[in-house]
């Protein structure tokens, strides 16, 4: 039998260089007692380790992620437990992907034990500020961990509070942070004396924001467990507030609302009114677009460069409507000049359709995105926004009179119809839509750039121009 004896105290290295020299002289699990003691020297002086026979092994990345996890654990048993899993790898390199299997699960267990306590230090460290030198501030804190966490936790720390000295003492090690430098401890810390004035003004603070509504103790007690209370200063608190929670709820049900202050409701009915009242109808398309340079119907305004509005001529028998403005429109302040424009461009020509005798719109004429960095990218916009800027568009259809509108896409039929319909469903039927008037649905020109398969893409493309082409016929048909 091979004695290893180990401090234990969450290193890895100190177990997987005892581990490695086992393996490469062929020692198998059954063949060796991990024990747990602060001697000097790895391997037991009465069983000398036998020379490697064999290279030192390998195993997948995923395992010394899980061993780093492990060995901060308590149970005496992690040691041959990895060394099991370490030696059953070189013959079963996907061992690991066994959930089934009573080591791999064990194993997880562990790792899952450990990084509930890691979490639980991250929740419940409670620092109070000491007596320090020189311009940054000192605190001390103390935890008492369930395993040995004490060093994969500290950089987290230090990234948090960079910016004092601080030191955490628990019963499994020290962590120090002081001028920028951390540094780690194994032995255990005596339990100091902690007296932060600054308490009172927290306990103060915890019991105004405590919600009596929403008081679970079952999830409380599984969130932060009663071990953690005696180190926690609002814990004193909880059981007075919980037994108070039916009373404050009770007084809750029974107060009467109180009205908003005379300000807030004035402002909130103005601004409903502003919304949702339409302007007065103007005479002409140029009237129309420069009313709605300042619209204010809906929130998009505000984040927008400016309203994107339809361009052609006055009158049009075909008119295309499409979803929003993208980023290229936003700041060009003209509708399809983008990469969705080109691509309407190019079937606009295989059609037969001049688009400067189309007039092309939007049924929302301001820019919705999602900021990524220095980039904008596209948001669709919901159900409110393309009511809002419905009415411009139906000013728009009044004025130039098309005999047929194309609907690009399910934003723009949702514009015109009012119903949130299956684009499949509908695409390329010529509809009654006004008086005297048609609709045809279309897929949107960007949805041709996202398809993949080339192949794919090329036949929806050409069912997107024989769709235009189908438009330009029934306009010209069509009575005036």
């Amino acid at each position: 039998m091979q004695a290893v004896a180990l401090e234990g105290r969450g290193d890895l290295a100190e177990w997987r260089d005892a581990a490695r020299a086992l393996a490469m002289a062929g020692v198998g699990p059954q063949e060796v007692d991990w024990r747990m003691a602060g001697a000097a020297s790895l391997f037991d002086a009465a069983a000398p380790l036998p020379p490697a026979t064999r290279p030192p092994p390998r195993v997948p990345r995923a395992f010394l992620d899980l061993a780093e996890s492990v060995v901060c654990h308590a149970d005496p048993g992690r040691f041959a437990l990895l060394y099991r899993l370490l030696v059953r790898l070189q013959d079963d390199p996907a061992l690991l992907s066994m959930p089934a299997d009573a080591d791999v699960v064990a194993a997880a267990r562990l790792a899952t034990s450990v990084r509930r306590d890691c979490h639980k230090m991250t929740a419940f460290v409670r620092f109070r500020e000491t007596a320090g030198e020189g311009g940054r501030r000192r605190f001390l804190a103390w935890f008492e961990p369930d395993h040995h966490i004490v060093a994969l936790k500290a950089p987290f720390f230090a990234r948090r509070f960079a910016d004092m000295d601080w030191m955490i003492l628990t019963p499994r090690g020290s962590a120090a942070f002081e001028d920028g430098v951390l540094s780690v401890s194994r032995d255990p810390a005596a339990k100091p004396v902690l007296d932060d004035p600054t308490d009172a003004l927290w306990l103060t603070y915890y019991a105004a924001i405590f919600n009596p509504a929403r008081v679970k103790p079952g999830a409380m007690r599984a969130e932060m467990p009663k071990k953690y209370w005696k180190n926690l200063p609002e814990a004193a608190l909880i059981p007075q507030l919980v037994a108070q929670a039916p009373a404050r709820v009770a007084a809750m049900a029974a107060q009467a609302a109180l009205p908003p202050p005379a300000h807030h409701a004035r402002i909130q009915a103005r601004r409903q009114a502003s919304a949702l009242a339409a302007p007065p109808a103007p005479e002409s398309l140029a009237a129309v677009r420069e009313a709605a340079r300042n619209c204010t119907r809906c929130a998009l305004h505000c984040t927008a460069t400016q309203t994107v509005f339809g361009e052609g001529p006055d009158r049009a028998a075909l008119m295309i409507v499409g979803e929003q403005p993208g980023d290229r429109e936003d700041l060009a302040g003209r509708p399809f000049v983008g990469a969705a424009g080109a691509v309407l461009d190019r079937a606009l020509a295989t059609a037969g359709i001049d688009r400067a005798q189309a007039y092309l719109t939007n049924a929302v004429k301001h820019f919705k995105h999602e900021p990524r960095g220095k980039r904008r990218l596209h948001a669709t916009p919901n159900a409110h926004e393309v009511a809002q800027c419905r009415w411009w568009l139906r000013q728009e259809i009044a004025l130039v009179q098309p005999r047929v509108v194309v609907a690009m896409g399910a934003t723009a039929v949702l514009a015109l119809t009012g119903q949130a319909s299956r684009l499949a469903d509908i695409r390329g039927r010529l509809s009654p839509f006004d008086p005297g008037r048609a609709l045809l649905v279309t897929t949107h020109p960007a949805h041709l750039l996202r398809l993949p398969d080339a192949r794919r893409a090329a036949a929806q493309t050409a069912r997107f121009e024989a769709e235009l082409a189908q438009a330009q016929r029934a306009a010209q048909v069509l009575p005036a």
